[in-house]
């Protein structure tokens, strides 16, 4: 049977090579240089494409100062600044629940740095959950390649100690044993729903 491409070109299946081949254990790395936030809105486009949820990243608040326009058809900002201090990362609604989260991502082994937090986005968290929000944090080992959920709550306990001379981060041991571990996957990447039916 002949094969042909759309073009009429009729399709030569590749010669055998000689050569090395992929050990049985043979591992793909190919989505390793994604990003968390690039794994999150690739799931997130998954979930709402497949009727199962509707999440999505937040536009950061920006106010444009200083505009060139090079072409009539173009234009360049030149100077901007964040308008108002920005919340969490991502919210939506799943199962009639809404929900509020933050991505943070880091290399360190041992520990996840509470710097990485800023105030403003705690306080939103609080308020949230106030109103009967689901809110949690999405945070990523990159270095061994973990990803969990961590409830907001049990942020808001190491949040609080650091103002009282508290440690200023959370120990890597703390997170698996009070997180929900996400296996890591393909579609979608980052199957967070699973972690957070168990906050249902």
């Amino acid at each position: 049977m002949t094969i042909r491409y759309p073009n009429g070109n009729t399709y030569q299946a590749p010669t055998a090579k000689t050569g090395p081949r992929f050990p049985s254990t043979y591992t793909n790395y190919g989505k390793r240089g994604m990003t968390l936030e690039e794994e999150l809105n690739e799931s997130n486009t998954y979930y709402e494409t497949n009727g199962v949820a509707v999440v999505h990243k937040k536009p950061t608040p920006i106010r444009i100062v200083k505009v060139d326009y090079p072409k009539r058809s173009a234009a360049v900002i030149k100077e901007a600044y964040f308008s108002t201090a920005s919340t969490t990362d991502y919210n939506g609604v799943y199962q009639g629940h809404y929900l509020d989260f933050d991505a943070k991502e880091t290399r360190n082994k041992g520990s996840f740095p509470l710097k990485n937090f800023h105030q403003h986005q705690i306080d939103h968290m609080r308020a949230c959950m106030a109103q009967s929000g689901i809110c949690f944090a999405i945070i990523k080992f990159v270095e061994r390649q973990e990803v969990f959920l961590y409830r907001a709550t049990d942020l808001f306990t190491f949040w609080d100690e650091q103002a009282n001379g508290g440690r200023k981060s959370i120990p890597y041991s703390e997170i698996v044993a009070h997180g929900i571990r996400i296996p890591v996957g393909l579609q979608p990447p980052i199957p967070y729903l699973k972690a957070v039916d168990q906050l249902l």
